[in-house]
């Protein structure tokens, strides 16, 4: 038996569909590549990518009129529309083709269910980096969401660690004007993930952006922000009507009652009674009921 070990296939996701040559399929590999008119082709909905820049479709487009499209995008039949199909990774190299005026593109077709379609969709992206830090938690979210996988399934899926996946989808808590910041680039993931400690982010991120923070001096604006708070203040006590209060007790004791304050808001209530009488009425009042036995100092 040979000792050496293989690689864990996906199981549901990019290696089911594409088997071991993952996104570099070639016909030496058995793998059918089909000229796919453009216009019976559609988005995949599960695309986790919200935006495309111009600038580089535009330079991949250049590159596609020169060169044609060097790598086949993957497609599926559509589920509900005979005839058409959809997009399951290589939206971006179906655009730049659109952009070069293309009328055909070369295009593997693999028929998937639509989990596939997302997880495949997903780890396209993270294989390529092209997502930042929020698309990529709303990618994970919608898989854990709309198709039940758990954070572990989810993980294997995408090649990524349980711990990664969920400090990842940590950042949707935040307020959608720093999530806003992290999709334009202007913060990374580290910054937001720095961001998300304090209780009131948005209070920093201007700060951060203003003065071009690292992600370690937002780290330490954090923690000094946060030290700074500190407990919460104890409310000043309430300065006390002594003199009121101890007519209102001795009232009710039938004795003098004498009351003392210190400035830690402590002090001392004493009793005076006149003689033993007088006490045994006092402890009866207090416990409620009539002593025992009679009292007797001893001398």
């Amino acid at each position: 038996m040979s000792s050496k070990k293989t690689q864990p296939r996906l199981g549901r996701g990019l290696a089911v569909l594409l088997g071991d040559t993952a996104l570099h399929p070639s016909s030496e590999q058995g793998v059918a590549v089909i000229a796919t008119p453009m216009d019976q082709l559609d988005a995949n909905p599960f695309q986790p990518r919200m935006d495309f820049d111009d600038a580089e479709l535009e330079s991949l487009a250049e590159s596609v009129r020169v060169q044609g499209v060097l790598q086949p995008i993957l497609i599926r039949s559509h589920p509900t529309d005979h005839g058409r199909y959809q997009i399951v990774a290589g939206e971006r190299r179906f655009r730049a083709a659109m952009l070069a005026g293309l009328t055909e593109i070369p295009a593997i077709l693999r028929e998937t269910d639509d989990s596939d379609a997302a997880v495949v969709a997903l780890v396209e992206n993270l294989q390529r980096q092209d997502l930042n830090a929020i698309e990529e938690a709303e990618g994970y979210q919608r898989l854990l969401q709309d198709f039940g996988l758990t954070h572990d399934a989810l993980g294997f899926a995408v090649s990524k660690s349980r711990s990664h996946v969920g400090n990842t989808m940590r950042l949707l808590r935040l307020p959608d004007p720093i999530k806003q910041e992290v999709r334009s680039g202007s913060l990374s993931s580290g910054h937001a993930r720095a961001l998300l400690n304090y209780p009131n982010p948005e209070a920093l991120v201007e700060q951060v952006l203003k003065q071009g923070m690292s992600v370690r001096q937002t780290e330490m604006l954090v923690a000094k922000k946060i030290a700074a708070r500190g407990a919460p203040r104890q409310p000043k006590p309430e300065k006390l009507d002594v003199a009121s209060l101890e007519r209102q007790v001795s009232d009710v004791l039938g004795c003098r009652v004498t009351i003392t304050t210190n400035r830690k808001g402590g002090g001392d209530l004493s009793v005076q009674f006149a003689d033993l009488y007088q006490l045994e009425n006092l402890v009866a009042r207090l416990v409620g009921e009539r002593v025992k036995a009679p009292l007797v100092l001893q001398e």
